[in-house]
């Protein structure tokens, strides 16, 4: 596309720009107590990437203590739009994320994805992660599976 990218941390002070953010980047519309509520949590954190003044990318993750480890780092999510994808964006959104973990004290960063996500896992591999096999995750997403 050919214009200038910048990467941006958000903090407490910047609910406007995540309110502004154009449906389709999140998976779901930015529910502003949602929003204002991961803001002003000190272990969530988000970097977003901009073109001009419009949002193109994001990355999320959360800082997560443990009582008998150094707090780890979970990437919760990477997202760029379509017409932005294959610049090297998400890339760019990862490595800030992960600096900003580890300026944290996180000694271990992680994040799961599904196994026909190839660009995601090219994108992993390519930062220079390792691919844990045999593990298995289990999910509580749903609430009709609740009780």
């Amino acid at each position: 596309m050919g214009e200038t990218i910048t990467l941006r941390q958000l903090g407490p002070d910047d609910l406007e720009v995540l309110l502004q953010v154009q449906e389709g980047l999140f998976d779901n519309p930015i529910r502003a107590d949602q929003a204002r509520a991961f803001l002003d949590d000190p272990l969530h954190e988000i970097v977003v990437a901009f073109a001009g003044p419009q949002v193109v990318g994001m990355a999320t993750g959360q800082i997560m203590f443990h009582p008998d480890k150094p707090p780890a780092f979970f990437v919760a999510e990477v997202g760029v739009r379509d017409d932005w994808q294959r610049q090297g964006i998400a890339k760019q959104l990862c490595t800030k994320l992960m600096q900003i973990a580890r300026a944290r004290g996180c000694a271990g960063i992680w994040l799961a994805t599904e196994m026909d996500n190839g660009p995601a896992r090219a994108l992993y591999q390519s930062l220079g992660a390792r691919e844990t096999a045999d593990i298995v995750v289990y999910d509580w997403d749903d609430r009709a599976m609740d009780g």
